[in-house]
C-alpha cells in the first residue's frame, strides 16, 4: 500500500458552516409563500427544483436563489408579488455576504497536518463566493492548492489527483457529504472520511459504504490527525 501523501478537504459544512445559512433562508421561503402552499410542499418544490437546476446553475447560492424564484413563480401560478421576488433576492444577497464562522478543530487540525502531507482544498460552487469564502477563513494559506469545480465525480477528482501529481491510491478526502467526498474518491482507490454534519443538504445524502476497507467515520475534524496515524501505522 503506497504512503498516504496528500490529504484533502471539502469545505462547506466540512472547515466551515454553510448549510445553516440555507436552512434560515429556506425558512424564510416558506413565510413568503405560506398563503399559498404549506411548508412541506413548498420545501419539496424548491428540492425538486434545485435537482433539476443544478445541471443549468451550478451548486451555490446563486442557483439556488434561482430556484426559490422559480418554485415563488410556479406555486403561485405566476401571481407572486413582486415584493416577495424582491425579498428573495434580497435573502440570496445576505447568504453572499455572511460571514465565515469555522466549525470546531478546524483550524488546528489543518495546521497539525501542515508539512506532514500536502494538503488540498477540493470544493464544489460558485468560484466568486467560494474563493470569498476560502480567503475570509483564513485557512487558505495553510493549503498547498485549492481546487473549486463544478461538480465532484470520480473523473473530477482523478483529473485534480493526476495535475497535483498524487496516486490516487495514495490521497485521502475528508468531508462531510458521502455523495460528493467519499464515495467518488473510494472508487478511485482513496481513503474517504467521512465526518457528518447534521444540516447536510438532502441532495448530498447516500448509503454510508461501511464494508468499503478504505473508508472511515469521524465525530469532528479534531479526530483526523489521530486516525490518520492510526492508518499510517498500519500500513
Amino acid at each position: 500500500m503506497p504512503a498516504l501523501s496528500a490529504i484533502a478537504f471539502d469545505a462547506d459544512d466540512t472547515l466551515w458552516h454553510n448549510e445553516r445559512f440555507f436552512r434560515m433562508t429556506h425558512d424564510h421561503f416558506t413565510d413568503l409563500l405560506a398563503d399559498y402552499a404549506g411548508r412541506d410542499h413548498l420545501e419539496d418544490r424548491l428540492l425538486e427544483a434545485e435537482r433539476r437546476n443544478v445541471g443549468r446553475y451550478g451548486y451555490g447560492i446563486k442557483g439556488f436563489t434561482l430556484s426559490m424564484i422559480e418554485t415563488a413563480l410556479e406555486v403561485t401560478d405566476n401571481r407572486v408579488p413582486g415584493r416577495v421576488i424582491g425579498e428573495l433576492v434580497a435573502a440570496g444577497r445576505a447568504m453572499l455576504a455572511h460571514p465565515i464562522e469555522l466549525l470546531p478543530h478546524a483550524r488546528e487540525t489543518v495546521e497539525a497536518l501542515k508539512g506532514r502531507h500536502r494538503l488540498f482544498v477540493i470544493t464544489k460552487g460558485d468560484l466568486l463566493d467560494q474563493e470569498r469564502k476560502i480567503a475570509q477563513s483564513g485557512l487558505g494559506e495553510i493549503f498547498d492548492a485549492v481546487e473549486i469545480v463544478s461538480d465532484k465525480t470520480p473523473p473530477v477528482y482523478a483529473g485534480i489527483f493526476r495535475r497535483l501529481g498524487v496516486a490516487p491510491d495514495a490521497a485521502m478526502m475528508v468531508g462531510n457529504s458521502l455523495k460528493s467526498d467519499v464515495l467518488p474518491v473510494l472508487a478511485l482507490g482513496g481513503w474517504g472520511i467521512h465526518v457528518p454534519h447534521d444540516l447536510t443538504w438532502a441532495f448530498e445524502h447516500e448509503t454510508a459504504p461501511e464494508a468499503e476497507a478504505r473508508f472511515r467515520t469521524i465525530n469532528d475534524l479534531g479526530a483526523l490527525p489521530g486516525l490518520i496515524g492510526e492508518i499510517e501505522a498500519e500500513g
